[in-house]
Parts: structure tokens; C-alpha cells; sequence
């Protein structure tokens, strides 16, 4: 059979046979990562890193905890940046191909080795998730798919190793006949740099398809900037579709036109049905445009659910996948079933271990493993995995909400340290999106937030920092804190308590004029990190200057 040939059936059924497996072996979780730790460590203990951490002298997993710091990222740059230099052996005794770039909450840079090693065990998380997926939507077509990752890497270290973001990284590793076979947009596509052309070609692509099955991107907020790019450009959509052409208004390098356009041939009767729609409802929508869409994929967990509301105005009920739970340092688990948030633990990807609230100050912590972790509560995690991270703690503050076949499922909640106390109530990103996502059920127009400190000290209170979708306005803005004020108070009891005790005062509204957050992603952005959809901007911040520049439509308070 040829390659270009080959039905993305056999894709769907590759995923399902690998997810299989894996799932016949959860029940013995434990014993699989003992094997996946102690084959680490033999891997790695002859490197640089390996030397400097003592792996040659640990036979036993006890050793392991006991000998073996528990780092942040700060503990292995140096090392990364040896290895970003061209030396080798440093954190791995296999080439480092490429490095991840992670861009971080506060737009820092962080550089992770990838080696061939490493792309096959996020490969095959990767391929785990789908498997479930494709099992869970077994009675549907399976199709193509639709995202506009920028694929284009970032730039080449001073080894000359190229490193960009793991999405981009992870995409150009495709061959290309397998991408054209599950991508609706072509591979070139994502090379184009301008966010916005870059989306209008790739809706361009996906529009020419009625019977799209798939739309993914990494966020949910890029999701919706999709939705928004279909809407805002409809019209000029359909006239390119008619004509088999790609509008003058769009940025593009005239070699990459061209090589688009070649692509490309008129759909007058695909043409004239959008236009159909466009006329009946006034604008262009996803469930509308692609009426066998059978899945969503993008994060969950986290501030998704506060994004999350605004899913069935473009979507309707078509249900949201969460792909993998991952990170540029690691891939934490396997999404297992549509519409939810549990991530079965990436058993084979990574050696886990788990830290307890009431051991989060220590400085040596307890940790535990995956068999001692009870339903309903919170975790710190630390992940040891082929990148060279021994025992990293990353930061993220896991809950786990079930358990598959007795391995643990996660979700993640929020980043540890990412906390707002105006007295040391310790306010989450996971209360107030819980808190913004009850105010969208209102059906308040809310297209982004940030909740901020008020400059006063003595009689401190939060700032509620909003965004309006489509230039809409609160019918009372007042009623809208009143609200905000009793959820907070209902999420976060410490919050509740200094609320009547009056040593929190009553909160503060700003309306932010329309693409604010935009320019606050932008203003995070550092030299070499692309495109601002990749910088992820905190629902909090402690940062009281973080508006200076933005201008503020109105205040209530």
C-alpha cells in the first residue's frame, strides 16, 4: 500500500491497539515504574548530570529519595546550557535533536533537551490519549484535523541545536505523508509567521471541508481567537474559497503564497453553501460550517473551565478531548475519556512522586507514590524522566479526582506559589476561575481576566480586571462584584473570613478597553519566543504596576 494511500482508520486503530496495551497493564503500575526508574538511572548515571547527582551510587529506590535533591529548573540550566552549547554527554548519553521552549508563566526562557528517547516516550503518551479517544468515539468518522500551531522553531542555540516550542518541535517530526494525511491544512501553512494570516489560511484549508471531524489547539483562549478569526474574516473567506485564491490582505512571503495557492482550486458550490449560512445567522460558525465535528482537543484543567463557557456559542455540545497533560518538560498523563478532566498518570513517560500539602514547606519533603494518593486531595508532583530531570519539581499543584484500574487520575490545578493574599488567604488560580466561570454562567460577556491588589496596604482589596467581548458592556456593574464578591467567599473559606472581619474590603472593577490581554501577552514576550498565544498569562498577579500602559474603559467599586 502506498503511503499516501493509507485510511486514517489505520491511525485510529495503531492509537487503540497502543492504548490497549497500556491499559492491560495498569494493574501493575508499580512494577512498571520501578522498571522505568531503574533503566533511567543506568541510562543516565555515566553523564554529567548523572555524576553530579550521585545516580552511580543508587541501587535502591529509597537511595533515590534519600541521595537525590529535589531541584527546580534553576537546579538543571546550567547543565541544559552545556548541553545547548553542543557538549554531549551532559545530560543524556544520546544527541540532544532539539530543545523544548517553554516560555514559562512569567515569560522567562527555559530550554529542555530532547533526544530521540525522549520524542518516543511523548509519542507515545500521545498515542495512549488517542486511543481512548478514538475508543470512546468509536461509532464516529474518523477524519481530519484542523489547528494552527505556528511549526516554525524558534531559533538555534549557540550548539547550533534548534529549539522552539513542543508543539512546533513535536509537528515537524511528522512524516510528511502521515501529515497530510490527518492534517486538513497543509504542512506550510504553519510556517506562516503573522498570527492572523496564519489563521485565515488554515481556516481557509478547513473550510473547503464540510466534513471536518477534528479541531485542536493547545488553549482553549486559542480556540476561541479562532473562532473569532473565522467570524471576522467570513466574508473574504467564502470569495477565496469561490475563486481558489488567498486574499491580498494577508501577510505572506510571496514564495509562501505561491506554494499555498498551488494547493489550492475554486469550491463555488462549498462557496455558495457557507454563504448560505452567512447570510441565515450573520456569521460564520464552527458548528454550523462543520456539522460532523465529532471532538475538541485542547487543555483542560486549570483556568479551561472559565474559557469553557463560551464553548457552545461556537461548538455546541461537541464534546472536548484533553489530549495529554503536558508540559515542555513532560508529559504527565493520558486523557482517557471525552469531557472529562482526569489524566490517567504517564506511567511509561516519567518516574512520579508526590508531595502532601502539609510537606510543602519542608525543605527535605515525604514523598509518596501513586498507589498512597487518596481521591479529593492535593498534590505537589515531581517527575523524573529522560530530559534529565532527576526528582524535578515543576510547581504544579495536582487534585486527584478518581482512580482507572487503581492508577490515580489528575487533573491540574494551578501552579504552586501562583497565589494571591492580600492577609495570607492564599487565594488560587484554580478558586477564581472556579469563581469566573460561575459569573459566565450569568452569561456575563467576559473575554479575559486577571484579578490584582490594590495599591493600599492598610485596607487592601482585589481588583477584578476585565476584558468585554465584542465591545459589550455590564448591565450592572455593581450587581457583577456583588457576585464575585459571595463566589470568592464561597471557594475560599480564608478569604470568606477576612472578608467579614473586614480586613479585606470590598473589591474593585476595571473594564479593560478591548485587546488589553492581548497587549499584556505581548508585553511578557522575551527575544526568541514567538508568537504571544504561547506566552501564558496567570489569572493572578501580585504585580500591582501589571496595568500600567493599559487603558481602563471605567472602574466600580
Amino acid at each position: 500500500m502506498a503511503p499516501r494511500s493509507i485510511p486514517l482508520s489505520v491511525f485510529a486503530r495503531a492509537a487503540r491497539w497502543q492504548q490497549r496495551s497500556f491499559t492491560r497493564r495498569l494493574p501493575q503500575a508499580q512494577a512498571t515504574q520501578a522498571r522505568f526508574l531503574q533503566t533511567l538511572l543506568k541510562e543516565q548515571t555515566g553523564t554529567a548530570l548523572g555524576e553530579a547527582l550521585g545516580l552511580g551510587h543508587v541501587t535502591t529506590l529509597g537511595e533515590f529519595r534519600q541521595r537525590v535533591p529535589r531541584w527546580s529548573y534553576d537546579g538543571y540550566a546550567p547543565y541544559f546550557e552545556r548541553a545547548a552549547a553542543g557538549e554531549t554527554n551532559v545530560v543524556s548519553p544520546r544527541p540532544v535533536q532539539v530543545f523544548n521552549m517553554s516560555s514559562g508563566s512569567t515569560g522567562s526562557r527555559k530550554l529542555v533537551p530532547i533526544t530521540q528517547r525522549v520524542r518516543q516516550t511523548r509519542a507515545y503518551a500521545n498515542q495512549v490519549a488517542m486511543g481512548y479517544a478514538f475508543e470512546q468515539a468509536r461509532s464516529k468518522p474518523v477524519g481530519q484535523l484542523l489547528l494552527t500551531t505556528l511549526i516554525a522553531p524558534l531559533g538555534q542555540t549557540e550548539g547550533d541545536i534548534t529549539y522552539g516550542h513542543v508543539s512546533g518541535n513535536q509537528l515537524r517530526t511528522t512524516p510528511p505523508f502521515v501529515f497530510d494525511r490527518l492534517f486538513v491544512q497543509p504542512y506550510n501553512a504553519l510556517l506562516v509567521s503573522d498570527t492572523a494570516a496564519r489563521n485565515y489560511v488554515c481556516l481557509l484549508f478547513g473550510l473547503r471541508q464540510e466534513r471536518l471531524t477534528y479541531v485542536a489547539a493547545n488553549f482553549p483562549l486559542i480556540m476561541l481567537q479562532l473562532c473569532a478569526y473565522l467570524e471576522r474574516f467570513g466574508p473574504a473567506l467564502v470569495e477565496d474559497i469561490a475563486r481558489g485564491t488567498i486574499s491580498q490582505d494577508m501577510a505572506l512571503e510571496p514564495g509562501l503564497r505561491r506554494s499555498l495557492e498551488s494547493r489550492l482550486s475554486p469550491r463555488p458550490q462549498r462557496a455558495k453553501q457557507l454563504q448560505q449560512l452567512l447570510n441565515t445567522h450573520g456569521r460564520l460558525l464552527p458548528r454550523h460550517v462543520w456539522p460532523d465535528l465529532v471532538f475538541l482537543i485542547t487543555a483542560r484543567g486549570g483556568p479551561s473551565d472559565f474559557y469553557f463557557e463560551r464553548f457552545d456559542e461556537y461548538f455546541g455540545q461537541t464534546p472536548i478531548f484533553g489530549g495529554t497533560y503536558s508540559a515542555s518538560e513532560a508529559v504527565f498523563g493520558s486523557y482517557h475519556q471525552l469531557d472529562s478532566d482526569g489524566a490517567i498518570l504517564a506511567l511509561k513517560t516519567n518516574f512520579f512522586e508526590f508531595i502532601a500539602p502539609d510537606q510543602w514547606e519542608q525543605k527535605n519533603p515525604q514523598t509518596l507514590l501513586l498507589h498512597q494518593l487518596e481521591i479529593g486531595e492535593y498534590y505537589r508532583v515531581l517527575v523524573t524522566n529522560y530530559s534529565g530531570f532527576c526528582r524535578y519539581d515543576i510547581g504544579d499543584v495536582l487534585q486527584v479526582v478518581g482512580k482507572h484500574q487503581g492508577v490515580p487520575l489528575v487533573v491540574f490545578r494551578y501552579r504552586q506559589g501562583g497565589t494571591l493574599s492580600a492577609i495570607s488567604e492564599k487565594t488560587t488560580e484554580y478558586h477564581v476561575t472556579q469563581v469566573m466561570a460561575a459569573l459566565q454562567d450569568e452569561r456575563l460577556p467576559i473575554e479575559d481576566f486577571c484579578i490584582t491588589l490594590s495599591k493600599s496596604l492598610v485596607e487592601p482589596y482585589y481588583i477584578v480586571n476585565v476584558e468585554l467581548a465584542g465591545g459589550a458592556k455590564l448591565p450592572s456593574p455593581q450587581q457583577f462584584l456583588q457576585l464575585f464578591d459571595h463566589q470568592m467567599q464561597q471557594v475560599n473559606e480564608s478569604y470568606a473570613i477576612k472578608r467579614q472581619k473586614h480586613d479585606i474590603t470590598a473589591p474593585q472593577l476595571n473594564v479593560l478597553a478591548s485587546g488589553s490581554f492581548r497587549q499584556l501577552r505581548r508585553q511578557r514576550l522575551k527575544p526568541g519566543i514567538g508568537d504571544d498565544a504561547q506566552v501564558k498569562l496567570s489569572h493572578l498577579s501580585c504585580d500591582r504596576t501589571l496595568l500600567d500602559g493599559i487603558t481602563i474603559l471605567y472602574q466600580a467599586r
